[in-house]
């Protein structure tokens, strides 16, 4: 498959973040030997006072963010998402998301950006669990232009938020004007009647490339980008539902607890419709690239694609034999 790529979000996010803690001298940015994953060496070099390595430790990580926060300052702790949402995972629940710090948690090579390291380094239970933790917010920027308008809003956001980025160059979504950026309100990419296509993270861009090609089959779709998946943009699934009739959803997630959890437990208590999940199985993922798991488990352009044609054709049997 052929993608135009620019550059890493992890790159946009922090070379925005170093623009932003050289006005702001609160702004803190905390890693665990992973400086290089996450591209902080800029910002470390740039900003030294303002920067703490604390080596492979990812527990003492987020507890020094919590205190650094507790302190007043703006803190961005940093590294492999794999690591923060499982071996640090306690630190989170309670010196981060109970004690409702400022601390903006950014884990980068997420999803199964660590495609050939296997199920060790894959992330994908990071939504399912950390959703369940009040007042933890869960956002997952589509492109560069995106994360660098995400990372101007977070320095002042009020409550602790998990971001997360893949570790590859990701095609544009977006133009380099774009701006109609918000936190928690999601971004309708192709509007239409036929069906709903909801994505996050790096499958918007093959949510919208499948939207266009469905499109020349007569068929309408609106695509939505929910980068911000708690809190989620409630009001957009339920007008998707009511005027589309049927949604599929797109995750670098399992299929459990992730975007498509959030979709069907919204529509089915207020306005119940036919939603097809597309995310990883219950198994292990395979080792192997990136997009080759994204085509292997159909989350690519041409399985949303295909899905979206069964789909449409199985529902529309449905209904016509009911009625």
């Amino acid at each position: 498959m052929n993608i135009k790529q620019t550059r890493p979000c992890r790159t946009s996010f922090t070379d925005t973040l170093l623009e932003l803690g050289k006005k702001d001298k609160d702004i803190i940015a905390v890693t665990s030997d992973a400086r290089g994953s996450v591209t902080l060496d800029k910002f470390a070099q740039e900003l030294p006072e303002q920067f703490v390595e604390v080596g492979i430790a990812e527990q003492n990580a987020i507890g020094i963010s919590a205190g650094l926060a507790m302190a007043g300052k703006k803190v961005f702790v940093c590294g492999p998402a794999c690591f923060y949402v499982a071996r640090s995972l306690e630190q989170v629940k309670v010196d981060i998301a109970y004690s409702q710090n400022n601390v903006k948690i950014l884990g980068v090579s997420g999803g199964v950006s660590y495609g050939a390291l296997g199920t060790t380094h894959h992330s994908l239970h990071d939504i399912a669990v950390l959703r369940t933790f009040p007042g933890m917010h869960i956002i997952m920027p589509s492109d560069v232009r995106q994360t660098q308008l995400l990372v101007g809003q977070l320095p002042d956001y009020k409550h602790p938020v998990y971001i997360r980025v893949g570790r590859n160059a990701v095609p544009d979504v977006y133009p380099d004007e774009f701006s109609d950026f918000q936190i928690g309100k999601a971004n309708t990419l192709m509007d239409g009647d036929d069906l709903t296509i909801i994505g996050t993270g790096e499958t918007v861009y093959h949510c919208y490339k499948a939207g266009k090609k469905l499109r020349k089959t007569g068929i309408s779709v609106r695509v939505i980008d929910m980068h911000t998946l708690k809190p989620a943009d409630t009001e957009a699934i339920i007008k998707a539902a009511r005027e589309t009739g049927k949604i599929i959803t797109v995750e670098e997630h399992s299929i459990f607890g992730g975007l498509g959890s959030i979709v069907a437990e919204t529509v089915v208590q207020t306005y119940p419709v036919p939603v097809k999940i597309l995310g990883i199985p219950d198994e292990n993922a395979i080792h192997a690239k990136p997009l080759e798991i994204f085509h292997h488990y159909g989350i690519d352009t041409e399985g949303i694609y295909n899905t979206a044609l069964n789909f449409c054709r199985t529902t529309h049997e449905k209904l016509y034999h009911i009625y």
